[in-house]
Parts: C-alpha cells; sequence; structure tokens
C-alpha cells in the first residue's frame, strides 16, 4: 500500500542519516570538475574541487549536493577522489545526488529521462563516480511527461531495498507532481529543491500576487511550497546566491540598491552580505535549506554565519529586503 501522503516525516527531514541533508545549508557542487565539456579532467581540477570540500567543511557544511550531469559527470568524479583520498570523510557527510536528465550528444538531444531502467543505470554510474556504496539522498532532477509514476516508484523501491540509496526526493517539481508520485511510493519524499533566491522571487510572490495583473506572469506552481510544508517536505534552493547579483555583480539599479541594504544590515550584525541573503531564505517559515554553489573557498567561507547562527533578520528587515529587491512596493 502506497505511503499516506498526510503522514509527517519532519523528524527525518534533516538528520542526515536517511532522511534527507542535516543542518542549515548545502553545498553545490555543480562547479567541481573542470570544464563543461567531456574532456577529462586532470590533478588540478581534483585539488580545486578538494580545496571548496574542505571550505565548506570548515564553515560547518556537512551535506553535499551534485547531479549526474554536472560538468559530464566529472563533478561527481573529482568528489570521489576526494573521498578516496581523505579517510573517514564519507561517515561525516550527507551525500546527495540527482539524476533524470540528459544532456544532448551522439545518442539524442536533450531530455528528461525517469524511466525505471534508466534511474538504476545513472544511480549505478553516480555511486561508480562518487566512490561510495551508498546515496544519502537521491532527488530526480527535473519531472519527464513520459515517465510512467509506477515504473519511477518501483525503480526507487529497488533502489532502497538493494541499500542504494537511503532516501529520496524531487527537483523542480510542483505540488501535484510530487503528490502523484507519493501516491504511488511507499517512502516519503524528504526533499524538494527550487529555484529560490532575493533574485529569483517567484516561489514567495505566487502567495501574494492572487487577484493583480501581475499573478499573470508569475510561473511558479502555487501551493507548492505549502504542500511541502505541509507534508514534511525539506525545501532546497538552488540559485541560492543569486549568482552573485547582490556582491559584486550588479547591474540594475534595484540590484545595487539590494548590495548596498545587505552591506548594511552585514555590518550591523558583524557578518559577511552572503550570510544576510541567506538568512533572507532560512528566515522563512518553510524551512529552505539554501544550496551555496560556488567553487571559490573564500566565497564558501563568507557564508559561514548562514550555517552557523540563526538568522538574525526582523521581520521589518526580511521585508525590506524584498521590497529592494523588487525595485517596487508589495501589491
Amino acid at each position: 500500500m502506497a505511503r499516506d501522503a498526510n503522514a509527517s516525516t519532519n523528524d527525518s527531514a534533516g538528520t542526515g542519516t536517511g532522511g534527507g541533508p542535516a543542518g542549515r545549508l548545502l553545498y553545490g557542487c555543480m562547479g567541481l570538475g573542470g570544464t563543461w565539456e567531456p574532456d577529462p579532467y586532470g590533478p588540478a581540477d581534483v585539488d580545486a574541487a578538494e580545496a571548496a570540500i574542505h571550505a565548506a567543511l570548515d564553515s560547518g557544511i556537512t551535506a553535499f549536493d551534485h547531479a549526474d550531469i554536472y560538468r559530464h559527470g566529472k563533478a561527481e568524479a573529482v568528489f570521489g577522489e576526494v573521498l578516496a583520498r581523505t579517510p573517514g570523510l564519507r561517515e561525516r557527510i550527507t551525500l546527495q545526488t540527482k539524476c533524470g536528465i540528459r544532456l544532448a550528444g551522439p545518442d539524442g538531444p536533450g531530455r528528461y529521462d525517469l524511466r525505471g531502467e534508466s534511474i538504476l543505470r545513472r544511480v549505478e554510474e553516480s555511486l561508480t563516480r562518487l566512490r561510495t556504496d551508498v546515496l544519502d539522498v537521491l532527488l530526480l532532477h527535473r519531472p519527464d511527461p513520459l515517465a510512467d509514476p509506477d515504473s519511477v516508484a518501483a525503480a526507487l523501491t529497488d533502489l532502497h531495498r538493494q541499500g542504494l540509496v537511503r532516501s529520496f526526493g524531487v527537483s523542480n517539481t510542483g505540488a501535484a507532481q510530487i503528490a502523484r508520485l507519493q501516491a504511488r511510493l511507499d517512502l516519503p519524499l524528504v526533499a524538494n529543491q527550487l529555484e529560490m533566491s532575493l533574485h529569483s522571487r517567484d516561489w514567495v510572490e505566487a502567495g501574494v500576487l492572487l487577484n493583480t495583473p501581475a499573478a499573470t506572469g508569475n510561473g511558479f506552481p502555487f501551493g507548492t511550497l505549502e504542500h511541502c510544508l505541509d507534508h514534511g517536505i525539506r525545501l532546497q534552493a538552488w540559485g541560492a546566491l543569486a549568482q552573485g547579483r547582490f556582491t559584486g555583480r550588479q547591474r540594475t539599479p534595484a540590484e545595487h540598491a539590494t548590495a548596498e541594504l545587505l552591506a548594511t544590515l552585514a555590518e550591523r550584525k558583524g557578518t559577511t552580505p552572503e550570510t544576510v541573503l541567506l538568512w533572507w531564505l532560512i528566515r522563512h517559515p518553510a524551512a529552505i535549506v539554501p544550496v551555496v554553489g560556488t567553487a571559490r573557498p573564500e566565497r564558501i567561507r563568507a557564508c559561514r554565519d548562514a550555517a552557523l547562527r540563526a538568522p538574525d533578520l526582523t521581520h521589518e528587515e526580511w521585508y525590506e529586503l524584498w521590497t529592494t529587491a523588487r525595485g517596487r512596493p508589495l501589491p
């Protein structure tokens, strides 16, 4: 019988021992492994990955997020090299990867592929590259319109039964899609990774633009945050640092104003603008876990307080950041 989708998973969703990543932050490994070309990686790429991983660990981050497509698999492979050269590291961390996107190549166009046999094959390949026997979390990277949810559920159940994956989640997925898969799966879905930041605000604006003309331009599936919160599904935010738009790469007047506000708040609170930017996500009641996706050790360390300190933002400061980034008042 499929698991009751109303059963809470909050106790396991943040443990890092089978129910999803622990802690306030995830380190996103997309920047590891060299170029996005399907060329080999080298020793310098492994050294760079090791520096980033240790910067994350030094900053209190012990959960690491991958995908099988990152750098054509090289991100997982260099991470596996670091695990091999660092005895005991695997036992100290939570390891998460994603599957379901196929990059364009000789075998076909860029596409999504969540056929059951493909999921099983991709997980086996990820385990080999990561040099580990088990994944703590597997996310389905994007919905596949051709996927049979019964086949997907059977593959996930098989991976869990074999002891290859401890827990499962989704990414870039709406409430109705989550509910449809969960109805066929006894195991709880523990995470949903979405693009969420002070720049990519559709996720928060969807709830306040109802009954306004601006609602038609918001593509976020309304009710997804509420569904995840009500069903114990931990929200993970990719793109959480907004690609540096507020911490060095400002282009618009709103971005410049937001950068100034972040700097002012950071000085007031004795921390960094990157930390305040992440606190804005963590402060939301949906228990959002930001993904820190930079490969630069100094920028990883700038996020340290977000991992180690509770978000120090008042109600008014949170709204001031939101409205400043919007560049216009709320409706």
